[in-house]
């Protein structure tokens, strides 16, 4: 698998530094890719968050979101691919670093 980094150069939404998308290099998944993916700076401005592809939908008028990559059992599995997520990014910001 291989993390695919689209800065965002154009800040907006505010905050949202970069799109990320997983390539699927074997596997049956080979030649496929998951998109929706973001990297965005806390608020905080401690870190950044990846969040994950989800679909928006209404009830009674309220906007609510579900999620479309769910762990099936360890809970802690979305931290692997937000970990890859990130590193990834810190990969692509020394390369821009590097080239300017």
């Amino acid at each position: 698998m291989v993390v695919t980094i689209t800065p965002n150069d154009s800040n907006n939404p505010p905050g949202k530094l970069a799109d990320a998308e997983l390539h699927f290099t074997d596997g049956p998944l080979g030649g496929l890719k998951l998109i929706g993916f973001g990297i965005w700076e806390r608020r905080t401005g401690n870190g950044r968050n990846v969040t994950f592809p989800a679909r928006q939908y209404s009830v009674n008028g309220e906007r609510r979101s579900f999620a479309l990559l769910r762990p099936i059992g360890d809970a802690t599995a979305h931290d692997r691919v937000r970990e890859l997520i990130l590193q990834a990014y810190a990969e692509y910001e020394e390369k821009a670093a590097v080239a300017d």
